[in-house]
């Protein structure tokens, strides 16, 4: 019997062929009827680094398992149980959907699948729907009808996936063999590219040992696969005479084709690679029977070789990115370490090929003078609804290389500067002082000061870069500085009451909406309360004069209240000003009292 002949559909690739042409760019998703996350959908803002704040228990895990979801169709990750229903029930009226948006650079998917954005860009949506337990169904968004279609932009799941980031998913308390198989597996990949595009010893010689046994392994399986013919023919005619007995006029193919991805075929090393650990003349044993700080030290260990080392010489249009998603990594590790694993997330995509979602309950792993970094809040709203808020992106905050360098610099003398980020009244103070003096307020009545956050700008200029980050935020906020006086003790311009315009045109830039409250101290905080200028220890001199003196401790509280109750009554020597010449008569006054 003759063997009927397929035609084969065109396969269209992610990535296009032209090296020009950037890869695509993930750029939001969408979460809807995904466990806690309900009908109102949740939206990200996608880019190298997301990090998602907020309490506890709001949808941070549960944001991080859809995007895993949404890369992996195709495998038994992208199947849903039913605890993945919201409420454990399946609701026909409201079933889990998430939707992926890209941004492409060419019409490789066809025209019918480009959105035409106003800023020129092209956008591919696509949307995964689970109507019950198990596969989802993936749909693609029809520009051309404006609704969505069966068929799908690229193809099939494989095709698609090849080029979409691969998801290495960290939970916050994965067992020990978890996080023990993620490390391997994160090794052997890095490993397996390393080998592969190892170079020449002769460097006239383009392919490496590794792609000259690709090449001979497949010579000899399009000989293999010719001689197997034969047999493939045999095998479908034996079938069809078995099944025509019950189905009269039915035949079978097997159309077994070869594979096209050798690549992934070839095994050079042990699938199941045993990773020991200990001291250097020591026991070593299994990463599983590690501590937990230790087995998440080693995972940075890896990532930070493959961010660092891994690249190095390699083509990285012919590599497929990967995707990190990290719950906590702040859990198990030493402080001192913290801030070394902060830097490794941040310079992860710095290679081209990895991007990183990321949740953190602290304060350390947001740092804003990073280019690539999208923060998003995740907040339950009273009725119950889970709600994703982008609260900052680099490109739309418009910070000036001053304005990073500033935070770069406050970000080593305060990691957890950050903290607004993180919910609460927000007081940006100019200085030391008054952060320590406020702070002691603050330790005296925690119950009524246990939500307000003293940020410290260490100086003008970085009050400025706080407020452009503020107002990006759309939050409200107090101000206090220093007016200093605009001329030095020699007679010459004061630069420090130079900065005062660039703080005032920073606050009146606010958001509408947001409440602010811009106060300075005449003519410094020292002066301004305690009567007197400190020059040295300032910081203890103000805590040990607040704590032995009842009146001066009211006056500083009653500060504090006037930044928090932007009505409230204002000390004596501090001012509300809204332009340099009210600021200039109000000290002169003081001054001269």
């Amino acid at each position: 019997m003759a063997k009927t002949k397929k035609i084969a559909e065109p396969v269209v690739a992610l990535v296009s062929d032209n090296p020009e042409v950037p890869k695509p760019r993930l750029t939001k998703l969408l979460i809807k009827n995904f466990r806690c996350i309900g009908s109102t959908p949740v939206n990200i803002d996608l880019d190298e680094i997301v990090v998602l704040v907020g309490a506890n228990n709001v949808g941070k895990s549960s944001i991080l398992k859809a995007y895993e979801v949404a890369m992996s169709q195709g495998s038994a990750k992208a199947n849903l149980k039913l605890d993945d229903f919201p409420n454990n029930k399946i609701d026909p009226d409201n079933l889990p959907e998430i939707e992926l948006h890209t941004i492409v650079y060419d019409n490789s998917p066809g025209d019918q699948w480009i959105t035409n954005l106003p800023n020129g860009e092209r956008l591919v949506k696509e949307r995964w729907t689970w109507k019950g337990e198990g596969a989802p169904i993936r749909q693609g968004w029809n520009a051309q009808e404006n609704n969505w279609s069966e068929q799908v932009p690229w193809g099939a799941p494989n095709v698609a996936n090849s080029r979409r980031p691969e998801p290495h998913r960290v939970d916050a308390f994965d067992s020990p063999e978890v996080q023990a198989d993620e490390i391997k597996k994160l090794l052997m990949n890095a490993l397996n590219e390393r080998v592969k595009n190892l170079k020449t010893a002769n460097q006239e010689e383009e392919e490496n040992e590794y792609h000259k046994l690709l090449g001979k392994v497949k010579e000899l399986q399009k000989k293999i696969v010719q001689e197997a013919q034969g047999q493939i023919d045999e095998v479908n005619s034996e079938l069809s005479d078995l099944i025509n007995k019950v189905f009269p006029n039915y035949k079978i193919d097997f159309d077994a084709k070869p594979e096209d991805n050798l690549d992934k075929t070839i095994n050079l090393f042990k699938s199941d690679p045993q990773l020991l650990m200990g001291p250097e003349g020591g026991y070593f044993g299994s990463v599983e029977k590690q501590g937990s700080g230790a087995r998440r030290t080693l995972l940075w260990t890896a990532l930070k070789f493959i961010s660092e080392n891994n690249q190095k010489g390699k083509d990285l249009a012919t590599v497929r990115p990967h995707l990190l998603l990290i719950d906590e990594p702040e859990i198990c590790l030493h402080p001192n370490a913290i801030r070394d694993a902060c830097n490794v997330l941040y310079d992860l995509p710095s290679s081209g090929n990895w991007q990183v979602m990321v949740t953190t309950h602290s304060p350390v792993f947001i740092d804003f003078s990073r280019d690539n970094t999208t923060i998003v809040r995740v907040e339950r709203r009273e009725n119950g609804t889970i709600q994703g808020t982008t609260v900052f992106r680099p490109d739309k905050v418009q910070l000036s290389d001053d304005d990073k360098q500033n935070l770069k610099l406050l970000n080593h003398c305060d990691p957890y500067v950050a903290e607004f980020f993180f919910g609460g009244k927000v007081i940006i103070v100019e200085g030391d002082t008054e952060y320590t003096a406020f702070n002691y307020v603050k330790s005296t009545k925690p119950d009524l000061y246990k939500d307000v956050h003293i940020i410290r700008a260490r100086g003008k200029a970085t009050i400025v870069s706080l407020v452009k980050i503020l107002n990006h935020f759309g939050s409200s906020y107090s101000v206090l500085h220093d007016s200093d006086r605009p001329l030095t003790a020699a007679g010459n311009g004061n630069p420090a009451w130079g900065n005062n315009p660039n703080i005032l045109t920073a606050v009146n830039s606010k958001p509408i909406g947001a409440e602010t409250r811009l106060l300075a101290s005449l003519p410094n905080f020292e002066e301004a309360y305690f009567g007197e200028e400190i020059k040295t220890e300032k910081p203890y001199n103000a805590l040990r004069t607040i704590s032995n003196d009842n009146d001066k401790f009211e006056k500083i509280e009653k500060l504090l209240k006037a930044l928090i109750d932007h009505t409230s009554e204002l000390p004596e020597n501090c001012v509300e000003w809204t332009s340099i010449e009210d600021l200039e008569e109000k000290l002169t006054k003081a001054l001269n009292k």
